[in-house]
């Protein structure tokens, strides 16, 4: 074989080399989806991680979000737990029990496929679900949150945990650095409970008597009193901010990812004043929760966040005036029994791509199967087909 020969075929190698990892397209998008301990099988055994991470990068798939705190526990071994509530909280009792770890299986799978690992602390603030305020209200009274009756703070069965308390907002930082020190991640995820407390909240005697040394009065009555209210969102912005400096603390690399409800429901209903958090660069990526059944809905929905995101205006004006951040919407797939499929899907992410969208987020694994009319193999075909680098 003569030398010219030799050196094609040494060059396609190389070729070939290069781009068995790194994107070559030019493509800059997230292509994200949830991956939960509820109604999901994924998590509870080793192999099921396994194939279903090979399952999201065959189709394109670049960046997960597993959960790590859920019900007042963590899926990964925590030292923090244990200091707190004592050596049969440190990891979730069905964890414990098969002696595994999933947040490090998740990321050892995820790596060999080239995908990026968020762990999402899906609890955020929530101390228990129609359980009183579980182990954590149990082991610690005085960070319940309050409603104006000083009955513990309950929405939508969730109960809550004071976030405005300084003891409550260590010990939330603390699991969040925990994992940011003893795994190989790419950022962490917060969504509408981190950081976030129904609006209904701010009762307790602590918190009444932070508001009275600040305001030099007593909370209203009314829960969502502008003034009160607004107050309310800007603790729990303030704490956003600590978040965000102390993972960037911890290592400059780690992305800070939230995933906000609607603006400005997410604010009037659950303290969340995430326009805010854009302005004041303590977030890296924003996907809010575009959760809707029928496609119209979602669109306007996404108008809607392009305006408060500072990505497009209205009559000549933006509601921020800051550089922009990674957007990338959350789109609702399965609830229960319930789908949003192909079609809609297609039709979601191209009205995204109009509207400057770097991507999107599904919510969640188990709605990409053969149950949703096999959505993930959809999205490879229309979409996803070339690899993409994450825009980050």
């Amino acid at each position: 074989m003569n030398r010219s020969i030799l050196f094609v075929i040494a060059f396609i190698l190389f070729l070939h080399g290069c781009t068995t990892d790194v994107p070559q397209t030019g493509i800059q998008e997230v292509r994200g989806v949830w991956i939960t301990n509820v109604d999901s099988e994924i998590l509870f055994d080793q192999q099921s991680i396994e194939d279903g991470v090979a399952f999201l990068a065959e189709r394109g798939f670049n960046i997960i979000f597993p959960v790590v705190w859920n019900k007042g526990y963590t899926l990964y071994p925590s030292d923090v737990m244990v200091s707190y509530f004592g050596e049969e909280f440190r990891i979730d009792p069905l964890f414990a029990e098969q002696g595994r770890d999933p947040l490090r299986e998740i990321i050892a799978a995820a790596r060999k496929h080239n995908i990026d690992v968020m762990p999402w602390f899906e609890f955020g603030f929530a101390a228990s679900y129609r359980d009183n305020g579980g182990h954590i209200i149990a082991a610690y009274p005085h960070w319940a949150a309050r409603d104006n009756a000083g009955a513990l703070l309950e929405k939508n069965g969730f109960e809550w945990m004071n976030a405005f308390h300084h003891e409550v907002q260590d010990f939330m930082l603390a699991l969040i650095r925990e994992v940011c020190e003893n795994y190989d991640i790419d950022g962490v995820q917060g969504d509408d409970r981190l950081p976030a407390l129904p609006s209904e909240g701010g009762y307790s005697e602590y918190t009444r008597e932070l508001y009275y040394n600040e305001a030099g009065t007593y909370p209203p009555n009314d829960s969502r009193e502008p003034e009160w209210l607004q107050w309310k969102a800007d603790k729990l912005t303030g704490f956003g901010g600590r978040l965000y400096k102390m993972v960037k603390e911890i290592d400059p690399g780690l992305i800070v990812s939230m995933s906000p409800s609607i603006y400005p429901w997410a604010k009037e209903e659950y303290l969340q004043d995430w326009p805010e958090w854009i302005r004041r660069g303590q977030v890296d990526i924003i996907h809010p929760q575009c959760y809707r059944y029928d496609i119209d809905s979602y669109k306007q929905t996404v108008v809607d966040v392009a305006w408060y995101a500072g990505l497009e205006t209205r009559n000549g004006e933006r509601y921020i005036d800051t550089d922009p951040i990674v957007v990338a919407p959350g789109v609702l797939i399965k609830v229960g029994d319930r789908y949003n499929g192909p079609e809609y899907v297609k039709e979601a992410v191209r009205f995204n791509r109009r509207h400057g969208m770097q991507g999107e987020v599904y919510f969640f694994y188990e709605g990409l199967d053969e149950k949703n009319d096999h959505l993930a193999d959809t999205l490879y075909h229309y979409f996803y087909n070339q690899p993409a680098l994450l825009p980050y």
